[in-house]
């Protein structure tokens, strides 16, 4: 793989030397044929004229049509735009020489760019353009970069629809966004289609954009169904709370009180504009819920989701969630306390000591503003290697916030621990 312009240079001499093209770069490669290109034109501090050095190694004949491969690579890089121009006459000889054809579209040379864009317009079809888009994409970027893209665009729309399958499962990202968004705009996809690929894929763009697609394409109530149920059952949250703002237009607001209580904030508060364009009190669903303690089944989305939407005064019914058998709910009840400015020193230190991290991690957030409150000592006794990791790593926070004498001695005495981030943190104590 060329990497830098220094690479491409490499490659080049290896060119001008007669190395074939294939043992030189990764033709599959936009990078190589990029380095390539500048690369050729290279030119080193310690080489005189400020020529670049394959040109010390090989010239290239008067005669362009006597060109291989790899010289006529070289030609179509040229430093100088009348052999670039020239190198395009060959180009057709050499189908496996395009990317630079491609390159040459966006060339700073207005006779150089004009007969490589034709050339382009002229043999891109729909197999060849699937080749050769992730670096018709990438020259996209570039200033007068745009014509390749275009082109793309228009060979694209005329492809079957397994042209269209295989460039929307194409490995390249950028290529993948780039065609989905041709897709939305020529309504290649079914609603349908568009709902389960914003539900299945990794992509976040690609989510965003099938999804938003997916509802605006809806035209009757029936193809709801189809629609809204993969986006509502998705794993990412961006999706879901697309399905759960497609409620309102759906009219089904009931369909959006469970979601009050989901993992995402953004999930939780789409439910909540949901609900209440339809009369309904989210915080009074949230209330219900809350006022139950010892309810197993309870979803810890709705104890913080009354701390974003409620007021002080609920703090009342988060504190005795401070002991509820599910750890996530414990976790949830701290961090509604503190979303509430509800923190009471004395009622969350012994939480410090719980047995399940994600608690002791919001807690000792929530204490850090009052971490001078806490004894030191007591915290000193939480960063021995007897107590469980993320209980010392909750005390040293808290200490390193406490400024004392003893947490300077905890620091010192965490320099030589087994645990790499605890003796990172320890040197950032010391160090401030």
């Amino acid at each position: 793989m060329l990497e830098t312009t220094e690479d491409g240079a490499a490659a080049a001499i290896q060119l001008a030397e007669g190395a074939p093209l294939r043992n030189t770069l990764d033709t599959a490669d936009p990078s190589d044929w990029l380095a390539l290109d500048a690369g050729a034109r290279h030119t080193a501090w310690r080489h005189p004229h400020f020529v670049p050095e394959w040109e010390h190694c090989a010239s290239l004949p008067a005669d362009m049509s006597q060109l291989g491969e790899s010289q006529l690579a070289l030609a179509l890089c040229h430093r100088d735009g009348r052999i670039r121009q020239e190198a395009l006459h060959q180009a057709a000889r050499y189908p496996h020489l395009f990317p630079l054809v491609v390159i040459r579209c966006a060339d700073w040379v207005g006779p150089v760019r004009e007969h490589a864009r034709q050339l382009l317009r002229k043999a891109l079809n729909v197999d060849l353009a699937l080749d050769l888009a992730p670096l018709i994409l990438r020259v996209g970027r570039r200033d007068r970069g745009a014509f390749g893209v275009d082109v793309l665009a228009q060979v694209l729309r005329q492809g079957s629809p397994e042209h269209l399958d295989a460039v929307l499962a194409h490995p390249d990202r950028t290529l993948r966004r780039f065609a989905y968004r041709l897709a939305v705009e020529c309504r290649l996809l079914r609603p349908a289609e568009l709902a389960r690929t914003a539900a299945q894929d990794d992509d976040t763009v690609i989510q965003d954009l099938c999804a938003t697609a997916a509802l605006a394409a809806l035209r009757d109530s029936d193809a709801y169904e189809e629609v809204l149920l993969p986006l509502l059952s998705a794993r990412h949250a961006r999706t879901r709370s697309a399905g759960v703002t497609g409620l309102r237009h759906a009219g089904r607001p009931e369909q959006a009180e469970p979601f009050l209580s989901d993992r995402s904030a953004l999930v939780r508060a789409c439910a909540r504009y949901v609900v209440r364009q339809y009369g309904g009190d989210p915080a009074a669903w949230y209330r219900e819920r809350c006022a139950a303690p010892s309810d197993l089944a309870m979803p810890p989305g709705a104890v913080i989701g009354l701390a974003e939407c409620g007021s002080r005064a609920d703090a009342a019914l988060l504190r005795p969630l401070l002991t509820h058998p599910a750890p996530a709910v414990r976790a949830r009840a701290v961090a509604g306390l503190r979303a509430l400015d509800s923190v009471h020193t004395t009622q969350l230190q012994p939480l410090l000591d719980d047995p399940h991290a994600g608690v002791v991690r919001e807690t000792t957030i929530a204490l850090l503003p009052a971490a001078k409150e806490l004894p030191a000592d007591w915290l000193l006794e939480r960063t021995t290697s007897k107590q469980p990791r993320h209980v010392r790593v909750g005390a040293f926070r808290l200490l390193a916030a406490h400024g004392s004498i003893v947490a300077l001695h905890a620091a010192i005495g965490l320099l030589e621990d087994s645990d790499e981030k605890l003796r990172t943190w320890a040197r950032q104590a010391l160090h401030h």
